[in-house]
């Protein structure tokens, strides 16, 4: 497989205080799913801010190549990388089509229609009340909503921050299972964030684990199948919590 982005002594701070995060680095894959777990305030988000362009860091990131770390987020948006933040963040006074156009701004117009219509072939569930606000629509669909107006921007790398937060369990194994068909019909590489290991197992390749804004430890997708050393991992990195 190989490397679409690479990641090397990352360092978030913000004000005077302890950094955010601390000398991280990783690497994806093309096609990859790389999960970032780790309880709140592990740093998770502000990687994935760092990597998208949105907070200023220190390090390096390199990207197809390229090394990308001055370049601005709507730079990175146009070269593929795409994020999709906690808490979904859609324009609630907009239509869920409307929602869709603004992923593809970048696009043109027969690019971002044919982007769309595959989104909505992905999500039913949305792609039946497309001329509603989005606002109204169900958590899960608000989910589904923020993943399909990333995807619209055809993204080579897309980011997620905790698309399970808030959704009930059979809502999280809905989007989960959209994500694991998208990623078996194309090459798109994905870093995920979450907390919970059992719905993370699911879709990714590799697992780094965080605690104080530093990895903390990495684990294979296939190596977490053994039910004890799943457990270690948990014991190790995440507490007895996320058992």
């Amino acid at each position: 497989m190989s490397e679409l982005l690479n990641i090397e002594n990352l360092s978030v701070a913000y004000g005077a205080g302890a950094p955010a995060v601390n000398q991280v680095s990783f690497t994806v894959g093309k096609g990859a799913v790389v999960a970032l777990l780790g309880a709140n305030g592990a740093g998770k988000s502000s990687i994935m801010k760092a990597v998208s362009g949105l907070t200023p860091a220190t390090g390096s990131a390199v990207f197809e190549g390229e090394n990308i770390s001055s370049l601005p987020a709507r730079v990175r948006v146009a070269r593929g990388i795409i994020y999709v933040p906690e808490g979904r963040e859609i324009v609630g006074d907009l239509s869920v089509r409307e929602n869709l156009i603004l992923g593809g701004y970048q696009k043109t117009a027969s690019e971002r229609k044919k982007r769309m219509e595959m989104v909505l072939d992905l999500f039913p569930e949305i792609a039946e009340k497309v001329d509603r606000q989005a606002w109204r629509l169900s958590g899960g669909e608000q989910q589904m909503l923020a993943i399909g107006r990333g995807l619209v921007a055809d993204p080579k790398l897309l980011l997620l921050d905790e698309p399970s937060l808030g959704l009930a369990p059979l809502l999280v194994r809905r989007v989960f299972d959209r994500l694991a068909m998208i990623r078996h019909e194309s090459d798109l590489a994905i870093v995920l964030v979450e907390q919970n290991l059992a719905v993370t197992m699911r879709l990714c390749d590799e697992l780094h684990f965080l605690r104080g804004g530093r990895i903390v430890g990495h684990r294979s997708a296939e190596e977490l199948k053994d039910e004890t050393a799943r457990q270690e991992a948990i014991d190790a990195y995440l507490g007895a919590a996320a058992a």
